[in-house]
């Protein structure tokens, strides 16, 4: 694998994700020598985490860096390679880096149309844009994706994330919606499940609530990673309808946004444990049969 040489570095902006990459690129040995931020978060994050970085608008960061990290809301990220290539701070040779999730290189298109090596990273982690997550970094996988012609492109990426002490997983460009999708499906829905999993233990009367369900969920997730959907347990991988019902009426009186997702949810879980065997074919019946009832009243 090439290992790239000791990079000057500009990072657009200091977000959680760039500020905290910055920090991991500077541990690997590369210098950060500015990035961009306005608001009062990036700042501080700039401030704790790039000490060093001088604070630029995006044109001059680009400028003066070899490698150039885009670390900008997925909907902002073509506008923002249009505008450097427009004024003239790209140039050939240059390493161009992303870090969103949802595209691959295509977006970078105008960068390389200049001469610049252009790649995707994305970390499949989530961070604070504290110091601590540069311990998450070791812990956690880099989506990398490069023109499929670019081997050098590709080994210059996985090199990267190895210095800064993650995993390099290839993305085909063509999958990188797909992969981002299943990311965001996990990741973010996930928060949304267990916020309103202790919402609801709190509706409930029950004190700490998130100490009562965090050896709960992470049993489950565990288990989930190691066993697939024959780690399934509870009311619908055991046919319990009478307790699907139950669980529904109470949700109505007390939370009734939380039913809709629910039931998707519960009808998910019946399909999916039907197909490995753990729900008969006669449960899975009495199951659905609840659930769409549920689902009309």
């Amino acid at each position: 694998m090439t290992r790239p040489a000791r990079l000057s570095v500009g990072i657009i902006s200091a977000g959680r994700v760039g500020s905290v990459l910055g920090a991991a690129l500077t541990r690997a040995g590369h210098t950060v020598l500015a990035t961009s931020g306005v608001s009062r978060d990036s700042l501080r994050r700039a401030e704790e985490l790039l000490p060093e970085a001088a604070l630029l608008g995006p044109d001059e960061v680009a400028a003066r860096a070899d490698l150039v990290l885009l670390a900008v809301p997925d909907d902002a990220l073509a506008g923002l390679v249009r505008g450097l290539v427009a004024t003239g701070s790209l140039r050939p040779g240059q390493i161009v880096v992303h870090t969103s999730g949802a595209h691959g290189v295509s977006v970078l298109a105008p960068a390389a149309e200049v001469g610049a090596l252009t790649l995707a990273l994305h970390p499949a982690m989530t961070f604070t844009g504290r110091a601590e997550d540069l311990h998450r970094i070791a812990a956690c996988c880099v989506g990398v994706t490069a023109a499929s012609d670019e081997e050098a492109a590709w080994s210059v990426g996985e090199a990267l994330v190895v210095e800064m002490g993650a995993e390099p997983v290839r993305v085909p460009e063509a999958a990188r919606a797909l992969y981002h999708a299943a990311l965001t499906h996990g990741a973010n829905h996930l928060a949304t499940l267990v916020n309103e999993c202790t919402d609801l233990l709190r509706g409930a009367g029950i004190a700490h609530a998130d100490r009562i369900i965090a050896p709960l969920l992470s049993a489950s997730l565990d288990n989930a990673l190691r066993h697939g959907d024959r780690a399934l347990t509870g009311p619908v991988s055991r046919g319990d309808s009478g307790t699907l019902r139950a669980h529904v009426s109470v949700l109505r009186r007390t939370a009734p946004e939380v039913v809709p997702s629910y039931l998707e949810l519960a009808r998910r879980t019946a399909h999916r444990a039907a197909d490995v065997g753990l729900l008969r074919a006669d449960a899975f019946t009495d199951v659905v049969s609840v659930l769409d009832e549920e689902s009309k009243s």
